[in-house]
């Protein structure tokens, strides 16, 4: 039962890469996008 335990392994580290991919894409998306100040309700910049 090696190989299973191998496989489940392999699968963790490729959807923890695909997690990490997609929050780097949206970061790099926010920074570009994002030039202005986001207010909140108060008033205050965040």
């Amino acid at each position: 039962m090696a190989a299973a335990a191998d496989l489940d392994e392999i699968e963790e580290v490729n959807a923890n890469f695909i997690l990490m991919a997609n929050l780097q894409q949206a970061s790099t998306l926010g920074t570009q996008t994002d030039n202005a100040p986001v207010y909140d309700t108060d008033g205050s910049a965040e």
